[in-house]
């Protein structure tokens, strides 16, 4: 009340009340004390005289005197007096009063106002509607009262059930139904993940757990509301659903709950179909809790109950439940909720006419049957209930407790119950040290003095035994080994909370592997260490950490001692120290060592090697290890291990998705889970044992990361996906600066079914390899040819530099930018694109071409079409009209220098055929996202710099992917990506219609993939043919048979060098010699066209157009 004076204003005012008064004399007083507040003249004499009621009812150290001196009878009878407003509102006032101190001194008040004679909040929330100013705010006084003085237990077990009951009624008055559910919303948001004290935090994660488990019957009652006829409880009501859909701590659903929300709010077919589709494009991976099935199984329930629902949508909606079960850890959970959907199963298992739908029914109930019986040692649940808990309070208070009427043991019971309820969630939960808080207080009216301490003991220990029982006795910290770091801390990043309250205790010498899906904040966690940003980190003067992470910005003209030695921090180590550390890790000493190369010709293996080699000399206590194999051949992983291994002084924090290094190396494991840092004993193969959802570590599986690769599209000439399409002749290059060529004589060719693996040590040449394929830098000796229209997607060593100068924008915006005029911006960006001064003067020359028309000079390429074995070109001329344009052959124009023209028109010929089919819009770039793996709502509003790199990564793929390339050329792409990522990857590449070659050092990665391999070392480039691909590697251990991968092994080595198809000719696609067609042929094609026309037109939306060719059958 804004006009009142609460307790806390005018204590002092408050009358102080003899203890050892009698009763007769203390009724005396409070019938006076209520008549005061009944008669009093203004709201404050109201308010102050009950307080003094309330401490007189306090000092007698009792809760039964409420009803033995009359109080709430009074107090029930003067709210209900609709002829007189005052006692109204000094009802409330009393009732606020007593809401604000009582609870807080004697917590079994909680009982008699909330659990027996449930009406004291009942009248609160009626007088919400009183037609008196002065009576609502009173009401509301006292409602806001009894809010802040319950704990965490009390507000799910002693308010929830008065207010379902309240809302249940369909007589309340709907300025109190409004009421009732600010409340809830209240509640609901008390329990929000935030930054408060760790403390509060625990607090916060027990009444989220708890209010998770009461949502089965709350969502039911405030979806009612959602459809309440007043628009004020609607309106309410969907803000209170809102709010508890906070208590939802699950990635997977997090991202549809507004679509699941606007379903309850509008029901309908339409909402419903498209909330089930948006559920089954789900990938469910976190365990499905009691919360998430609340909120689901309703929506779930009425798709499979209705009538009208179609076979596709019961078909996805079979599905979703099916891929709910499986997640579904708990058995009681499954038997709570599971009864409810098993009918509606059952029914489309039986009567789907679809053949299709009633199969996955089957599988869907198979697994609701395993889900809903015991585990397979054939144990039922262990944890506490509510009986057990009451059974073990009984025992130990029965000595103690004298029932002189019936009401008292009544009372009793409803007690206990209260308290059995409290002690049971708290045991469950694990929060061991909140019993004392939830038995002691309240059995202080019941048991003599001194004999609640005793019992308060007896009963912790017994559920202190029983969680040790079920769950081992603790690991106590003090094992002897020194510990370097305990902090605890929140993490958040971008307006995101990544950690809450976690816990990270580091001990000298250990290995720990920090794990957790791309963008749970892995790298920021460890970049805030790296920065002493994180709270309670030792600073860098107490503990010395070195941060070693995958994307570093060197200076490129230095040489890699001085690029050391230049840093303040290494300079007192001294060059001697620096020289020898730099030895140890493989940079030769001498002046023609590796120590003395420009630190720009360093491949990534060694400029990984580079930063670990600062790190030793800085002499750090922990390093920080972000993705250390990126980039690292084999024999240099092996030297990483061993040299981890060897260094035990050394703490290391590493993040990597290295199955094998994080075996070799960890000694032990944190795991990301709920915004929490878990620990674990033990390498990844033991970290799994203990958490069989993590196998996905040693498989690849599209399971938890499925995406898709759009197909190539046609190219002119080419009828068989073994012809070649990019071919490379003795080609050789050496980087400037360099005395070493870092390719030497190399030739190979590539075809649309390629699945090649470029395999070799770091610095052996093979991203130089991949850089003329690909057009990014020109050979110095030899060429490499292409099909005029073949387009590639390219992604670098360095993947992220494709979007490091687009931080600022959204991955949808970055997309616009790149293909914003036709063409692939970062394709003209390549050395064989960008025109140097020789080819600036070649382009000023004057062409005679021999037409009799004298030397002109070329403007541009206008046009291209066949022209026997090749293309010929429209040429535009300089200050010429163009009636003056001539046609020149593609040979001509080479021969007169003019490659990079032809280039650049062929480029964009290609681009143009490729984005023939594709609308630059943001709606159609979300779904190519969603298709590469980056969630659509991330792609749109997150800018490029706050993502993750294994985000970044998915921003570069879907970039390469967007004009449909006929080829994939991938330098190290399993740097950056979680297994999950990885494992979605290798499956759509296997499904991939074009040509793929890698670069990779992950054995398991390319052993999958790659039939064909070609090894580079010491810049010389030798074929090894073909082998058979590792199927066993992929969790399900079977492949499409019509794929093109399937067919690569049995296919001719279309790379051989010697196969003739490589001699020094130009690439020849022949055109078809055309015939003259008849006038009936000509009215055959074109009924053909029209009808294919048609097709297409009621094709489903984003299917290519069929091209009109010359070749129809």
């Amino acid at each position: 009340m804004p006009l009142l004076e609460t307790a806390s204003m005018q204590s002092e005012r408050i009358v102080p009340v003899a203890s050892k008064a009698t009763d007769g004399a203390i009724g005396d007083d409070v019938a006076h004390l209520l008549k005061t507040v009944f008669e009093a003249q203004t709201s404050q004499q109201a308010l102050d005289a009950s307080y003094g009621l309330t401490n007189l009812l306090i000092s007698t150290g009792s809760v039964r005197c409420l009803h033995t001196f009359n109080v709430i009878p009074e107090i029930k009878k003067a709210a209900t007096d609709k002829k007189n407003g005052a006692r109204r509102e000094s009802s409330m006032l009393i009732l606020g009063a007593l809401f604000e101190q009582y609870p807080l001194k004697n917590p079994l008040s909680e009982v008699v106002f909330l659990l027996e004679n449930g009406g004291l909040l009942y009248l609160a929330l009626d007088l919400l509607a009183d037609k008196g100013a002065v009576v609502r705010e009173a009401a509301q006084y006292a409602i806001d009262a009894l809010f802040a003085c319950l704990k965490e237990e009390s507000l799910v077990h002693a308010l929830i059930e008065p207010l379902s009951q309240y809302l249940s009624k369909p007589t309340g008055k709907w300025q109190g139904t409004v009421g009732a559910y600010q409340l809830l919303e209240k509640v609901a948001k008390r329990a929000e993940i935030g930054t408060e004290s760790k403390e509060k935090e625990e607090l916060k994660d027990l009444l989220r757990l708890n209010l998770g488990q009461k949502l089965k019957d709350l969502i039911p009652i405030v979806e009612g509301g959602m459809h309440d006829l007043k628009a004020e409880v609607a309106k309410q009501a969907v803000k209170t659903m809102t709010a508890l859909s906070t208590v939802l701590d699950n990635d997977d659903v997090a991202p549809r709950i507004p679509l699941l929300l606007k379903t309850m709010e509008k029901p309908s077919t339409e909402t419903l179909q498209k909330a089930i589709h948006a559920l089954s494009q789900t990938t469910f991976v976190a365990i499905v809790t009691s919360p998430v099935l609340a909120l689901l199984t309703p929506l779930l329930e009425r798709s499979l109950n209705t009538p009208t629902t179609t076979q596709e949508v019961l078909r996805q909606t079979v599905v979703v439940v099916e891929n709910l079960t499986r997640l579904v850890h708990d058995p009681v959970e499954a038997r709570t909720f599971l009864p409810k959907l098993k009918p509606g199963v059952q029914r489309v298992k039986d009567g789907a006419s679809l053949p299709e739908v009633r199969e996955l029914a089957t599988r869907a109930m198979n697994v609701i049957n395993k889900a809903m019986g015991v585990d397979e040692a054939g144990t039922t649940d262990s944890r506490a209930t509510t009986e057990q808990v009451e059974a073990v309070l009984e025992e130990h208070t029965k000595p103690y407790i004298k029932f002189n009427h019936t009401d008292e043991k009544r009372f009793w019971e409803t007690s206990r119950n209260y308290i059995a309820n409290m002690v049971r969630d708290d045991a469950n939960s694990r929060l061991l040290e909140r019993i004392q808080v939830c038995v002691g207080p309240y059995l202080q009216s019941f048991v003599p003095e001194g004999k609640h301490d005793e019992i308060v003991a007896t009963v912790k220990a017994h559920f202190v035994e029983e969680d040790e029982r079920r769950f081992g006795v603790p690991v106590k910290e003090d094992d002897g080994e020194i510990e370097i770091v305990n902090a605890n801390f929140s993490l958040g990043y971008g307006g995101r909370l990544l950690l809450s309250h976690a816990n990270l205790r580091l001990l000298k010498g250990h290995r720990y592997g920090l794990c957790g899906r791309n963008g749970v904040g892995k790298s920021t966690l460890m970049r805030s260490i790296a920065n002493g940003k994180l709270e309670g980190f030792p600073p860098q003067d107490v503990l010395k950490t070195c941060f070693v992470e995958h994307n570093q910005g060197e200076d490129a003209e230095l040489s890699v001692l001085e690029f050391v030695t230049k840093d303040p921090e290494m300079a007192a180590a001294g060059e001697e120290k620096i020289s020898a550390a730099l030895n140890e890790v493989g940079f030769t000493p001498g002046p023609e060592g590796r120590q003395q190369q420009p630190v720009g010709s360093l491949s990534g293996g060694w400029k990984m090697k580079l930063a670990l080699a600062r790190a030793m000399v800085m002499g750090a206590d922990v390093l920080l290890l972000d993705e250390p194999t990126n980039h690292l051949d084999v024999h240099n992983v092996k030297w990483l291990q061993e040299y981890l291994k060897k260094h035990t002084e050394v703490t290391s924090l590493i993040v990597s998705h290295d199955s094998g290094f994080l075996d070799e190396v960890c000694t032990d494991i944190y795991h990301y889970e709920q915004k929490k840092l878990v620990h674990y004993k033990g390498n990844l193969a033991d970290f799994v044992k203990v958490k069989p959802e993590a196998k996905s570590y040693y498989t690849l599986s599209s399971a938890n990361a499925h995406f898709k690769f759009p197909p190539p599209g046609i190219l002119s000439g080419v009828k068989s996906a073994t012809r070649i399409i990019l071919r490379m002749t003795n080609c050789s290059y050496t980087y400037p600066g360099s005395s070493k060529p870092s390719l030497v004589d190399a030739s190979c060719a590539l075809t649309l079914s390629s699945r090649v693996a470029i395999i070799g040590g770091n610095g052996a040449g093979k991203s130089t390899l991949m850089k003329l394929l690909t057009g990014e830098t020109i050979p110095q000796t030899g060429k490499v040819e292409k099909h005029p229209n073949l387009r590639i997607g390219y992604i670098k060593q360095h993947a992220l530099e494709h979007v490091e100068m687009h931080m600022e924008k959204t991955p949808n915006q970055y997309l616009q930018w790149r293909y914003a005029n036709g063409d692939d911006r970062e394709v003209l960006l390549k050395q064989t694109r960008i025109l140097t001064e020789e080819d600036k003067i070649q382009m000023a020359k004057p062409v005679d071409i021999g037409d009799g028309k004298g030397p002109r000079n070329i403007e541009a390429l206008m046009g291209r079409q066949k022209y026997k074995k090749t293309f010929q070109y429209e040429v535009k001329w300089k200050n010429m009209l163009p009636k003056h344009n001539t046609q020149i052959s593609r040979e001509t124009l080479l021969e007169l220098g003019f490659q990079k023209l032809v280039q650049e028109f062929d480029d964009h010929e290609a681009s143009r055929e490729g984005l023939g089919y594709r609308v630059l819009e943001p709606k159609v770039i979300s779904k190519h996202f969603e298709d590469i793996g980056l969630d659509p709502e991330i792609a749109n509003h997150n800018e490029i710099g706050g993502l993750s790199g294994g985000q970044k990564v998915k921003v570069v793929l879907a970039g390469a992917m967007w004009n449909n390339p006929h080829l994939l050329v991938l330098d190290e792409p399993t740097n950056f990506l979680d297994r999950d990522f990885l494992g979605g990857l290798a499956v759509a590449i296997r499904e991939f219609k074009g040509g793929v070659v890698m670069i990779s050092h992950n054995d398991e990665f390319v052993g999958a993939l790659c039939p064909e391999r070609w090894y580079v070392e010491n810049g010389r480039m030798t074929h090894a043919g073909t082998t058979a691909v590792a199927l066993d590697r992929f969790e399900d251990q079977s492949r499409n048979p019509s794929t093109v991968a399937s067919s690569v092994v049995s296919s001719a080595a279309p790379s051989a060098v010697n196969s003739g198809a490589e001699d020094g000719g130009e690439l020849k696609f022949k055109a078809k010699k055309k015939k003259k067609m008849t006038r009936a042929q000509l009215k055959e094609r074109e009924v053909r066209r029209r009808l294919r026309h048609i097709e297409w037109l009621n094709s489903p939306a984003g299917t290519p157009h069929p091209p009109d060719t010359d070749d129809e059958q």
